[in-house]
Formats: structure tokens, C-alpha cells, sequence
């Protein structure tokens, strides 16, 4: 089978077949930054204070932008970013998971109320703008209570982080 991708060369759009068949998605001649980690051990989250939640485990990373529990591209451009963070021991209470953008809250999701089942569930979606030098996202949660967010081996990889570039600057 064969598709057909047509694109103006002053987008800055190339698509590139290698051997295999496999295409390679650049922007303006840099790869098209893109990720998922996960976190595999548990964390404690203290009671009302921002915590960083860490990812221990990447499953991919097209051009090294992850590192240290952050994401930093070298390319400027719109970033869809997504994180679920499962969460367990909680009591009652509430959580706010958070994007920090340069170390400050720059995108909060809703509040949601932890019970003490088993697990607690939450997650977050934005489009960010990011600089491609010096900008980077992490992700915090807030809870009302001490909980432990939850790190899984895998396969399924319940508390995560991943991000890609939708559209260069």
C-alpha cells in the first residue's frame, strides 16, 4: 500500500521513509519531539503541599527531551501534554493535579475527591507553547490528605507522563 503526503516545503514539514518503510516526522529539520515515562516504585505525596511526581521509566523519548522528571524540547512549538496519576492509601479529601511550566503552577485540572477506595484516578490534558530553549513542564499534585501515588512496573503503567509537538512555533 502506498499513501501519498503532500506538503508545501516552506511549512517546514518532511516526511522521511528510511529502509524499513518506518517515516520519520521533523520539523524544520529537527525530529519531532515526542515521549511517554511512567513511574514504577511508589511516592509519598504530603497533605496541602504541591509535590513533584516522579517518573522513573521511559518507554520512549525521539529526541531526548525528558530527563530528571521534566520535559524540556529543543524545539519551540505547541505541546499536547497528558499525565494520569493513580493514587492509593488516600483518606477522604481532595486532589489537584498540575502542570508547573519553569517551576511555577501554570496549568491546574480539576479538583477531584479521593475516597478511601483502592484507587483513585486522576489526569490531565493542555497544549502548551514552549520556547525550545529554555522552557520545561513537570508534573505536581496537591492532595488534602497523605496518599501514595501509585508506581506500576507495567504493563499498564497507570501513573504517566507524555507529550508530543502538535505544531511548531
Amino acid at each position: 500500500m502506498t499513501t501519498t503526503i503532500n506538503a508545501s516545503t516552506s511549512s517546514g514539514l518532511v516526511v522521511t521513509p528510511d529502509n524499513s518503510g518506518n517515516v520519520l516526522l521533523q520539523y524544520n529539520g529537527q525530529s519531532a519531539p515526542t515521549f511517554f515515562a511512567y513511574k514504577s516504585t511508589n511516592q509519598n505525596a504530603t497533605a496541602g503541599t504541591d509535590t513533584k511526581v516522579t517518573f522513573d521509566t521511559e518507554v520512549f523519548d525521539t529526541n531526548n527531551n525528558f530527563a530528571s522528571n521534566r520535559f524540556t524540547p529543543t524545539v519551540a512549538g505547541y505541546y499536547q501534554l497528558n499525565s494520569n496519576v493513580f493514587y492509593t492509601n488516600a483518606t477522604t479529601g481532595y486532589a489537584f493535579l498540575s502542570f508547573f511550566k519553569n517551576g511555577a503552577d501554570f496549568v491546574r485540572g480539576p479538583q477531584m475527591q479521593l475516597t478511601t477506595a483502592a484507587y483513585n484516578a486522576q489526569n490531565i490534558s493542555n497544549i502548551i507553547y514552549l520556547n525550545g530553549t529554555t522552557d520545561y513542564v513537570e508534573v505536581y499534585t496537591q492532595s488534602g490528605s497523605t496518599s501514595t501515588i501509585y508506581g506500576d512496573p507495567g504493563p499498564t503503567y497507570l501513573t504517566n507522563f507524555s507529550g508530543c509537538l502538535l505544531r511548531g512555533a
